[in-house]
């Protein structure tokens, strides 16, 4: 099982841990930026399983992974629907870029070689951060919401950012998903044609939203999300290997 580290990293006053897991041995290993979903907004990162779990399934195939608390801008006990209205996309930046930077600044890795990657909520994340910044070879959307919804007054939708992306991307989705629902994988995926964008997506019958987080019975569908997983990480090692 692969350990990991925390740091503590200023972001405009405001502290945000992160959680680095590293392969074993010396490197340079490429890296990838990882954006956590939802829940663990009111838990923190170290208390959600599937969080902790998909660090170490990313170490132990070869990349060294960042995990940023991007809720850190509330405090704990917050409900989560005020973390939700309150969401300011200026703010997001800033926590990946410093995310980013402190993942170029471990010895192991190559700065050449990063992606950024994540689940429900981190999927939109990811889309967005892709977006903003042309460093990232690879993006990885995991049945991603509200993609197309611009959030805090300074942002735009993420689709619109297509056209701003310098990386190849993975999106994988459940068909019984309504946020997003296959319509709006549809617009997705005619956002990225239309931007030059090369990309391929994976889309699961059987499986709604969250259905990769075996923490939630009720959503986890392990045949796909086992399959999804597969996908994901050819896809990494054809883009950063």
């Amino acid at each position: 099982m692969a350990s990991y580290t925390k740091k503590i990293v200023d972001v405009q006053g405001s502290p945000m841990e992160c959680l680095v897991f590293q392969p074993d041995g010396a490197g340079p290993f490429p890296g990838l930026v990882v954006a956590q979903h939802f829940p663990i907004a009111h838990t923190g990162l170290e208390k959600d399983p599937f969080t902790i779990d998909t660090g170490e399934r990313l170490a132990k195939a070869g990349y060294a992974a960042i995990i940023p608390f991007i809720f850190h801008w509330w405090p704990p006990e917050e409900e989560q629907d005020v973390k939700r209205a309150e969401w300011r996309d200026d703010r997001l930046i800033a926590d990946l870029d410093s995310a980013y930077n402190v993942l170029c600044g471990l010895g192991s890795i190559d700065k050449d070689r990063i992606g950024i990657i994540g689940h429900c909520w981190g999927g939109r994340v990811a889309w967005l951060g892709a977006g903003r910044n042309p460093n990232y070879k690879v993006a990885a959307v995991l049945y991603g919401g509200r993609i197309k919804v611009a959030m805090g007054e300074v942002s735009v939708p993420p689709i619109d950012l297509a056209g701003d992306m310098n990386c190849a991307m993975i999106g994988v989705f459940g068909n019984n998903d309504q946020n997003p629902s296959p319509d709006d994988v549809k617009d997705l995926d005619a956002a990225l044609n239309a931007a030059g964008i090369e990309h391929e997506f994976h889309c699961y019958d059987g499986a709604g939203h969250g259905f990769q987080d075996f923490c939630n019975q009720d959503r986890y569908r392990e045949e796909q999300s086992e399959d999804a997983w597969e996908k994901l990480l050819a896809f990494l090692d054809a883009k950063l290997r």
